[in-house]
């Protein structure tokens, strides 16, 4: 199995899921190799609530590292699960050919399932 697969599997059980039932767990890795874990936070603003994929970038980010290279997203269904529109705009931020692994063993590369992204160019 996939190292990040594993991680972001062995991660599920942090997740706190209240609300929906559903754990979501995630792990990614940056260029230098360090590996990032996030899990769901549910809140009962469901607003507020914050996924596992924005959890790991942010760790990674507060940790100095911006340079990320792969993330996998699990579910506790065991089915794929795919990044939501706005942690795809979070994981574009940093990198748009982030390889993105599922539990089923498909990679997909980020730029790909969010072609038209809003980027720092629109702004020069």
């Amino acid at each position: 199995m996939n190292s990040l697969i594993e991680a972001a599997t062995k991660s599920l059980k942090k997740a706190y899921h209240p609300y929906s039932g559903l754990a979501i767990g995630c792990a990614l890795k940056t260029s230098s190799g360090k590996i990032y874990e996030g899990v769901n936070i549910e809140n009962s603003v469901f607003g507020l609530t914050m996924c596992a994929e924005r959890v790991a970038v942010f760790k990674a980010i507060s940790d100095g590292n911006v340079d990320i290279e792969e993330i996998a997203v699990v579910a506790s269904t065991g089915k794929p699960v795919y990044p939501c529109g706005a942690c795809r705009q979070v994981l574009f931020e940093f990198n748009p050919k982030t390889k993105i692994h599922l539990s089923d063993g498909k990679i997909l590369i980020l730029l790909e399932i969010l072609p038209f992204a809003f980027s720092r160019e629109m702004f020069e």
